[in-house]
């Protein structure tokens, strides 16, 4: 992608979110009418769906040639990323929204023939814009972020992973995730996918370790990360595919081939 043509993206992005933000704010003390997706606590409230709306709106009206691939169905059934494609979260972490109205985030990846040029998060409670473009760094609203240290041990690493590793799943033995959680300083849970990637760009997670997430949860994140020298892939190390559900660690890549091959590949099940 050209610069130009880039840059000209980025800030009709910014500008979108911001109004999309303004909308949010006006709505989310009203009553919510709140329904569920997947399972009962897959939530979705009119609001997550007029956010995409209007993201889908503004997009194909000044950029009728772009793909749109949205959480909320309003976009594009895609089997490719050919061309430029916005992967759009309206709101993610709906839950902390419904139930706290804080710690959630629009979160927009662009991106062109598959690679990631732009990277949004937007912490909508708190004003607080995570944004990055290929090759130019990332920034927490004016500040640049610095690269991610080299020198970290896992001993002194603080991980954003949930109390689901703890209990029985399909992925990984809970007793050996218990160890890393043991050998770890220390494991936090926001509840919000693009915060958590946001909170590794800006070096105050270590590492984010997910069973399950979608290309709307990941897109903008990883290009952030990956501007401070942080590595995204699934669980085992993998390389990701951006149009479907995977598990993700998503870190500082000197704790990285630790976690793999000490925790995940130990205590993988056979699937």
């Amino acid at each position: 992608m050209e610069k130009i043509i880039r840059d000209n993206i980025f800030q009709q992005a910014i500008k979108w979110i911001y109004e999309a933000s303004s909308m949010i704010r006006e709505k989310m003390n009203d009553p919510l009418h709140i329904e569920t997706k997947s399972n009962p606590n897959d939530l979705v409230t009119e609001i997550d769906q007029a956010t995409e709306k209007f993201f889908v709106n503004k997009i194909r009206s000044t950029y009728p040639n772009h793909f749109i691939l949205g959480e909320e169905g309003f976009g594009d059934s895609l089997d490719n990323l050919t061309g430029t494609v916005w992967i759009i979260d309206p709101i993610d972490g709906t839950t902390n929204f419904v139930h706290q109205k804080s710690n959630f985030a629009i979160s927009i990846g662009i991106y062109y023939n598959g690679v990631g040029e732009i990277g949004l998060i937007y912490d909508v409670k708190r004003d607080v814009l995570y944004h990055a473009k290929k090759g130019e760094g990332a920034y927490k609203n004016k500040v640049k972020l610095t690269p991610l240290k080299r020198d970290l041990t896992l001993e002194k690493s603080i991980i954003g992973m949930n109390h689901f590793w703890l209990c029985h799943n399909r992925l990984v033995d809970e007793k050996v995730m218990e160890k890393f959680v043991r050998t770890v300083r220390g494991t936090r849970s926001y509840g919000s996918a693009a915060l958590e990637f946001a909170y590794i760009a800006e070096g105050i997670l270590d590492a984010y370790l997910t069973l399950n997430l979608a290309p709307w949860d990941i897109a903008a994140g990883i290009v952030i990360v990956n501007e401070v020298g942080g590595v995204t892939t699934t669980i085992d190390g993998e390389s990701v595919h951006m149009l479907k559900q995977s598990p993700i660690l998503t870190c500082n890549p000197a704790i990285q081939e630790i976690i793999i091959k000490n925790y995940i590949t130990k205590g993988r099940k056979v699937t």
